[in-house]
């Protein structure tokens, strides 16, 4: 089991647009370099910089074949955690009917932030 710490690095890891989108490709099977570069608005080197990344925190890994550099997912939780990314919620939690600990109080119905 991955420690807090760990935790909290894999999802800054992830916390880019263009590292998720190649994830979710890689969750689709093994591409290519030349694979990403027609399906994501970036240039090859760029996209060579995120896989580097990617691969260095163990998230992916590759094998060669040929001439190629074929990508693919290594660490279980990236599919779940994309699962979520791309739920759909609506609306919010429930407001609580009273404060847990003293048993009193309501909510007001607005929000503080």
């Amino acid at each position: 089991m991955k420690s807090m710490g760990n935790r909290t690095e894999l999802l800054k890891i992830i916390a880019n647009p263009l590292r998720v989108e190649i994830l979710e490709q890689l969750a689709e099977g093994v591409k290519c370099v030349s694979d990403f570069a027609e399906s994501i608005n970036a240039s090859q080197p760029n996209i060579s910089q995120h896989l580097a990344l990617l691969r260095r925190y163990g998230l992916i890994d590759y094998y060669n074949d040929g001439r190629l550099r074929c990508y693919f997912l290594v660490d279980p939780v990236v599919p779940d955690i994309l699962k979520i990314l791309r739920k759909q919620y609506s609306g919010n939690l429930p407001a609580p009917a009273c404060c847990p600990v003293t048993k009193k109080g309501t909510y007001p119905g607005i929000r503080r932030r």
